[in-house]
Order: structure tokens, then C-alpha cells, then sequence
């Protein structure tokens, strides 16, 4: 939706299951229109889409693509944003690693992002200063990522993207990005490694040699094309799960001249206690499920811990409970949980580094397109599910527009 401040706010369609284009539509068909009438909403209502590669090949025939510009258009709908992170099934099956392939330094990521980007030229309004993006997988999962060679692969592909992009915005007039989301455990997971990779590899003079040679630009050209095209999706929980200071970072990746394309508005879990007490076991093991990886990061005084996944973490507060230790500590942990609880039972959530990023996305202006994101609301213990989906939903973009207003 528009909101003042000319802020465009949406939830991510990653919350409904679904991978064929038939799923996908008709939980649009379903959703919308409730969360539409629930938020009271008269003007344009923003669409987060997520689309698998099945989904996106269906949605590129010219009749189906019509006949969502026309559903769109009827509900007063648009669509400024893709989530291009997940390419294959990502409910009710396991998803874990996998989530991250093919990453990028495979060649169908890069015709994945290329059809994304060719429908989202496709659905974007014409409308002055509006810009869309499609959200990616940080690179790769870090494991998979085992030399410099693979890194050079990598900014290589996303800079063939760029120049798909570039193409795009010469065709249509419309400016389309790819926004890199850092990850936990992923190559680009925390600010700093975003930040070295865009310098040393995406925005250095020596790979983007190609870039100018396919376009036909000079380096100083291609430098600035890439500045436009490429950039950074700022997921609140990955950085709150992290430990990232939300003002510092921002300031650092506006300082390096790397433009954030969207805002994804999430939380995490958050726990504090005594190393082996048993508290993390107590009240975290709900939360272990099969579908997605729930990576853990432990502040342990100054120092970062990092466990791939939660009954890894788990497993270590069980050594610890051995060995007899008792530092406190503290955990975030990579579960998208709904974004207006404060507290959930017996810990917290991440919500108060999140209201700091709503208070420096007002104050600096960074940029104007916010998705809520919480796509684990499938795999939350029963308990925390209190609302049907479509007024969950609602609450969460209530929640934002509530503290976006002036």
C-alpha cells in the first residue's frame, strides 16, 4: 500500500503455500481481497510476490500474464517486488540448505533472475520514481563457496544479470534491481561482507570489464549501471540475528554508496540465559521442525557463535550442561516469528532492533519499498497462531503503518 512519506508497504506471498502459478493465484485471489477489506484500504494495495521457477514459467505466457494484469488492475492491486530467493519448493517439504540452489554460481540462477526481472518489467507501474526489485540468495550457502574462483563466478553471473537489467530499463524506462540479501551461514552474511564483496568484486574496475564490453560502455559507465541495478535486500531479522547495529550498518552501506532495494520487515527469536541451564532445550525445542534451517547466532560477552541450525545449538547447550559451564549468554535465532510480539512465553523477540530500523528507515530515507516478511507462520508451534492468517497478516501491516505515520 501507499503510505505517507511515499512509502509502498506489502507482506511477502511466501507466507502462502503454494509453487505451481495456480497456487500462487489463487491465494492471491483469496488473501488480497481480506487483507484488503480487514486494513480498510481504499487506494493501491502493494503485492510482495513470491514465485518458484515453476511458477514464474507459467506466469510468462503472454495469455496468463494478461490475465493477472487484469486481476491487478480490477483490484486495485500492483506489484513492486519479487522475492526470487527460494527457486524450487519452499513449504511443507524439506527446505534447509536447499533453499540456497542453484545459487549463483549456476547458470540457471541466472535464468531464473532474468525471467523474474522480464515479469516484473512486465507488472511494475509506470509511475515516475517507482523502481522494483527482486530478492536473491546471498551468493550461496558459505560451505559451498570454496575459492576465490568461485567468488569471481559469482560476481560475474550477477553482473551478466545487470546487463539483462540495463537492457530492461532501456526498453521499458523502468528501473528493476536485484537485491542481495545476507544470511546467516550464507557467503554474504553479515554488513561487512557485503560490503568487501561490492567493493572488490561487483563495483571494481577489473569485473566489470565485461560488463562495459557487453554494453558497450565505458568502465566509469558500467560502475554507475551496476550502482543502479545491484544492490542490497536489508532483512531485519538476518541483521538483528547477527547483532548488526541497525544505524551503524545503515550508515556504513549508504557511505559505501550501495543502494538498499527493499526493506524485508521481520523479527526473530531471542533468548538470554545461563550456558547449560537447560532454558534454550526448555523452550526453544518447539521450534525445531524439518522444513527450514533456523540458524543461531550466541553472543558470548564480545564474542559471535554461529551454529547452522537449531538442534546443532541445542546439542551444544547439552556439552555445556556437562562441562559444567554457566557464562550468560545470548541467542537470536533465524525464525521469522510475527512482528508485533514484543515476547512470546518465556523469551523474547528481536522486535526492539526492529522498531530502531523503522525509526532510521523514517529518519534517513534510505529507501521507500518495506515487505513484511514471516514466512514461517506455516511451521509456528500452535500456540502463537492465536489469529487466522489473512488477520494475522493484517495486524502485522497495521503494525508498520502505525509507526511509519509522521
Amino acid at each position: 500500500m501507499k503510505l505517507p512519506g511515499d512509502f509502498h508497504l506489502t507482506y511477502c506471498s511466501n507466507i502462502h503455500p503454494g509453487e505451481t502459478w495456480e497456487e500462487v493465484r489463487a491465494n492471491l485471489g483469496t488473501y488480497l481481497p481480506q487483507v484488503r477489506a480487514r486494513l480498510n484500504l481504499d487506494g493501491p494495495f502493494g503485492v510482495g510476490l513470491r514465485l518458484s521457477a515453476q511458477a514464474a514459467e507459467t506466469l510468462e505466457a503472454p495469455a496468463v500474464l494478461a490475465e493477472f494484469q487484469q486481476f491487478l488492475a480490477a483490484g486495485n492491486c500492483y506489484v513492486f517486488t519479487i522475492n526470487g530467493f527460494p527457486y524450487g519448493v519452499f513449504h511443507r517439504a524439506r527446505v534447509k540448505e536447499e533453499v540456497y540452489l542453484p545459487d549463483w554460481k549456476d547458470e540457471e540462477r541466472l535464468r531464473y533472475s532474468d525471467r523474474m526481472a522480464r515479469l516484473l518489467a512486465a507488472l511494475l507501474p509506470a509511475e515516475p520514481g517507482l523502481e522494483g526489485s527482486v530478492s536473491t540468495v546471498p551468493g550461496a550457502f558459505k560451505e559451498e563457496v570454496g575459492s576465490e574462483d568461485d567468488v569471481r563466478l559469482m560476481a560475474g553471473m550477477m553482473l551478466r544479470h545487470v546487463a539483462t537489467l540495463h537492457r530492461l530499463h532501456e526498453e521499458t524506462g523502468k528501473t528493476i534491481t536485484l537485491a542481495l540479501e545476507p544470511e546467516p551461514c550464507c557467503y554474504l552474511e553479515t554488513v561487512d561482507e557485503a560490503l568487501a564483496f561490492f567493493r572488490d568484486y561487483l563495483f571494481a574496475a577489473p569485473h566489470l570489464t565485461g560488463l562495459a564490453e557487453t554494453l558497450g560502455v565505458t568502465g566509469a559507465q558500467a560502475e554507475q549501471i551496476a550502482r543502479r541495478h545491484i544492490g542490497l535486500c536489508y532483512d531485519a531479522c538476518h541483521m538483528a540475528v547477527e547483532f548488526e547495529n541497525m544505524a551503524t550498518s545503515l550508515a556504513a552501506i549508504s557511505a559505501a554508496g550501495i543502494k538498499i532495494c527493499k526493506f524485508q520487515i521481520s523479527s526473530a527469536l531471542k533468548l538470554i540465559f545461563q550456558q547449560g541451564d537447560g532454558r534454550a532445550e526448555e523452550t526453544l525445542r518447539p521450534f525445531v521442525e524439518s522444513t527450514y534451517l533456523h540458524q543461531v547466532v550466541e553472543k558470548n560477552g564480545s564474542a559471535l557463535n554461529r551454529y547452522t541450525d537449531l538442534p546443532e545449538g541445542l546439542a551444544g547447550q547439552e556439552r555445556a550442561a556437562a562441562d559444567g559451564a554457566g557464562a550468560p549468554v545470548e541467542w537470536r535465532v533465524h525464525f521469522h516469528v510475527p512482528i508485533f510480539l514484543e515476547e512470546m512465553k518465556q523469551f523474547q523477540t528481536t522486535q526492539q532492533q526492529l522498531l530502531e530500523l523503522i525509526e532510521q528507515i523514517k529518519k534517513q530515507r534510505l529507501c521507500p519499498y518495506l515487505e513484511v516478511e514471516t514466512y514461517t507462520w506455516d511451521v509456528l508451534p500452535a500456540e502463537y497462531k492465536t489469529l487466522d492468517l489473512a488477520s494475522a497478516i493484517t495486524r502485522e501491516l497495521d503494525w508498520v503503518r502505525e509507526r511509519l505515520a509522521p
